[in-house]
């Protein structure tokens, strides 16, 4: 029997898998490794599910092609409504400006809407392959927050003049005595984001504010991005040196060879 210790550990413990580069379309017009993908994306989700994670995170390039194709979508769209929508009971909140946070219509997490059972949140940002594109600045990652099956977050819109502007807001996520504050930037062009690093106030970062009984050092701080990280020319890649010192952790998408060793 599960002791009370351990059953008040699992009250305060955000379990969080994280994902990336799924690239669901990829090769689909290989006979032999046209679902090779999607298995994969589907087995993603079954860990998720064995585990009993609280969210699943996924750090870009959930796409292989800026436009999937139907019969793409319609396979992801399955797999996410399989393994998220059921009545498993969501244990953390989201405490943060949600407006700010989900910038689609509806302005909350979708968990919140109650017209849908989602029971495994899923928390993404855009890599470059499914960036987001066209008049309207939309996405592929777009259609699934209309769908109400992903939380889409870390979409810029590059603001100011010249370099531009931009301010990362986090998701701030409670549960229990656990307080993440989750940071998201969907892939911009490399040489680009290295000049606004480079720009004095051109990347702002808002920290949670002080409130009773929690301090900003008691925010375990997550940052997502989808950038180059190492490469030979500099000015087309981003230095972890740009980044802040108070981030915890950092899921980098984008680079995927096989490297063996975590780095």
């Amino acid at each position: 029997m599960e002791s009370s210790s351990a059953r008040e550990d699992a009250s305060d413990t955000l379990r969080v898998l994280v994902a990336t580069d799924c690239h669901l379309g990829y090769m689909e017009k290989d006979e032999i490794r046209r679902v090779d993908s999607f298995q994969a994306f589907e087995e993603i989700c079954s860990i998720a599910e064995q585990k009993q994670v609280d969210l699943l995170l996924l750090g870009g390039d959930l796409f292989h092609e800026n436009k999937p194709s139907r019969s793409t979508l319609v396979k992801t769209i399955e797999i996410l409504r399989r393994y998220c929508l059921n009545d498993q009971p969501v244990q953390f909140q989201v405490v943060s400006d949600q407006t700010v946070n989900f910038a689609n219509r509806f302005g909350h997490v979708n968990y919140e809407d109650p017209h849908f059972n989602v029971g495994l949140p899923v928390f993404s940002i855009h890599g470059n392959h499914d960036d987001p594109a066209g008049v309207d600045n939309l996405s592929a990652i777009d259609i699934l927050s209309a769908c109400n099956l992903v939380n889409y977050f870390g979409k810029m819109v590059l603001g100011g003049s010249g370099v531009g502007q931009i301010t990362l807001c986090p998701i701030l996520i409670r549960k229990g005595s656990t307080s993440v504050a989750l940071y998201g930037l969907g892939n911009i062009r490399d040489e680009r984001l290295n000049r606004m690093f480079q720009t004095p106030h051109a990347v702002q970062w808002m920290r949670p504010e002080a409130q009773e009984g929690c301090q900003v050092s008691d925010w375990f701080n997550i940052l997502v991005l989808h950038q180059n990280r190492v490469k030979s020319n500099p000015k087309n890649a981003i230095n972890e040196h740009f980044l802040p010192r108070f981030l915890d952790f950092i899921v980098w998408g984008h680079e995927h060879e096989c490297l063996v060793d975590p780095q």
